[in-house]
């Protein structure tokens, strides 16, 4: 299985609350933190919403 870590880098504050939505459901709750996540596509159709939002380094 592939995995690759996703880092929020920019506030959530001032984006739409889907936007919102779809951080806390990948588990980003404060800037800095990071998660290691699936590579499956439901992820990475999360990602790519919010891509302006968090860093992806493949693990």
């Amino acid at each position: 299985m592939k995995y690759f870590r996703c880092i929020q880098y920019r506030s959530s504050i001032r984006v739409p609350s889907t936007q919102k939505k779809i951080l806390k459901a990948l588990g980003m709750k404060k800037l800095g933190k990071s998660k290691v996540l699936l590579y499956c596509p439901s992820v990475l159709g999360m990602v790519k919403k919010v891509e302006h939002l968090v860093k992806v380094e493949l693990c």
